[in-house]
């Protein structure tokens, strides 16, 4: 029987915390990762309290799901990843990711892109996960095709940026016991 759908050898994932607060809002409001996300505005703290005090942490009552990436030596905050839009009647979820600039190109996204899926699909029995991503982003579409997403579908120009627009790729992966 397996110990736990969230943790591999090198991380775990766990709900949001109170102490988390300074990690969500150095990266929530970093620019540099607003145009992979649809929000518009900086979040100040008090709106991050809320969201953390208001979380349920049940994707079923939340119609989402954010957890924190934590590396497993040192319990360092790594990042977050998400499941959004959750849709139950549709058995599907979207999935972000969101790695601290300090921790990149590690591995680390796979690892809990990988774990995520597993407790999607094995745990909460999701019939698929997808994503969005810009088509020049070559480091997701990477990490994506990696895990077993495969490209389903191309949205033009779906991402504004910078007063221009990007295309976005739309990758699925299937739960493959739902088949």
């Amino acid at each position: 029987m397996r110990k736990s759908f969230l943790m591999n050898d090198r991380i775990y994932l766990r709900a949001v915390e109170p102490e988390d607060m300074d990690i969500m809002y150095e990266m929530e409001n970093d620019p540099s990762l607003w145009d992979i996300s649809n929000f518009t505005v900086p979040y100040s703290r008090y709106v991050l309290r809320q969201y953390i005090e208001g979380s349920q942490c049940d994707i079923f009552a939340d119609k989402q799901l954010r957890l924190m990436i934590l590396r497993k030596s040192d319990h360092c905050v790594l990042g977050t990843i998400d499941i959004t839009d959750f849709a139950p009647l549709h058995s599907r979820g979207e999935v972000g990711i969101a790695i601290h600039k300090d921790y990149r190109q590690q591995g680390y996204a796979t690892d809990a892109l990988r774990l995520l899926c597993e407790y999607a699909f094995d745990f909460l029995s999701l019939s698929q996960l997808y994503s969005h991503v810009a088509t020049d982003n070559e480091v997701c579409i990477k990490l994506f095709t990696s895990c077993g997403f495969v490209q389903c579908g191309l949205l033009k120009n779906w991402l504004q940026v910078e007063n221009t627009y990007k295309d976005a790729i739309i990758f699925q992966c299937l739960n493959p016991t739902k088949q």
